[in-house]
């Protein structure tokens, strides 16, 4: 039943997906489910999902919200892909400075495995069954090879380097010493480092969605669970991180949510269904 009181269609929520749309086991609550069917649907608010993941690797997460205006943020904000029109609508691909900051510190750490992800494939250098699973996991067509020189120079969106952390600390030390601004690297994880280009982040790309719908920057909140998400959340009005999410991600939240196993991803909605005029 549409509701005629209420429109939140000057709206727009984005989310990160795992550990924060979907629980620890990576399976989606249902609370989290309702509340977005009830934002979407009943007050025509825009939701969208924001992720490190590949357009392919995202598709069955969009899918399954069954949202209406098909825009998400794919390889931590290198890109926004529209599911219904099937095309990239907008892309930041790594440009020369930062491709060769990327194969300079594959050379220096020679233990540590790269990934290079473009649009349609991943491109591994030495992989082991950990990288080589990681790699699998985007469903792109995956290429190996001997040297990071070896890469084709092209649409490169993503590096992720990966390693016990003790090397992984080394290597973002590193290259947040060589690159200056780091709003373009994100620690993912204890054994992942990753680099997107510059001025690239899941923010740039929420705001790049926000500006293609009319969403004015004041009615953007979003919400995330890991420093990936950090600069994402530094971008909208209304930040919301989840409740195991690490200090320095709630010291800039507004609001700071339930475990992700409980349904943050409702708590934001709510929040934002009870207090939009205030906000």
């Amino acid at each position: 039943m549409i509701n005629n009181k209420l429109s939140l269609s000057d709206w727009l929520i984005a989310s990160d997906i795992d550990g924060t749309l979907n629980n620890k086991a990576r399976k989606l609550p249902k609370r989290n489910y309702n509340a977005i069917q009830k934002f979407v649907h009943e007050y025509s608010g825009n939701f969208i999902l924001s992720s490190g993941r590949s357009i392919e690797a995202m598709r069955k997460h969009v899918e399954k919200l069954n949202l209406t205006n098909g825009y998400a943020v794919f390889i931590n904000g290198a890109g926004v892909y529209n599911y219904t029109k099937e095309e990239i609508v907008w892309l930041s691909p790594i440009n020369e400075r930062i491709s060769d900051i990327i194969k300079n510190t594959s050379k220096k750490f020679a233990s540590v495995k790269l990934q290079i992800v473009t649009p349609d494939a991943v491109h591994l250098v030495k992989p082991d069954i950990p990288a080589y699973v990681l790699a699998v996991s985007s469903k792109l067509k995956r290429m190996t090879y001997h040297s990071v020189d070896e890469i084709p120079a092209g649409q490169w969106c993503k590096a992720i380097f990966t390693g016990l952390p003790p090397i992984v600390d080394k290597v973002e030390k590193y290259v947040t010493e060589v690159n200056g601004d780091s709003t373009n690297l994100m620690r993912t994880s204890p054994f992942s480092f990753e680099i997107v280009n510059e001025n690239t982040n899941k923010g740039v790309a929420v705001l790049k969605v926000a500006e293609i719908l009319g969403v004015d920057k004041s009615k953007t909140a979003a919400i995330g669970d890991y420093f990936n998400d950090y600069q994402m959340l530094k971008s909208v009005a209304v930040p919301a991180c989840c409740g195991q999410a690490p200090q320095g991600m709630k010291d800039i939240a507004k609001l700071v949510t339930c475990h992700c196993n409980k349904g943050a991803v409702a708590d934001l909605i709510e929040y934002i269904i009870k207090n939009h005029d205030n906000l």
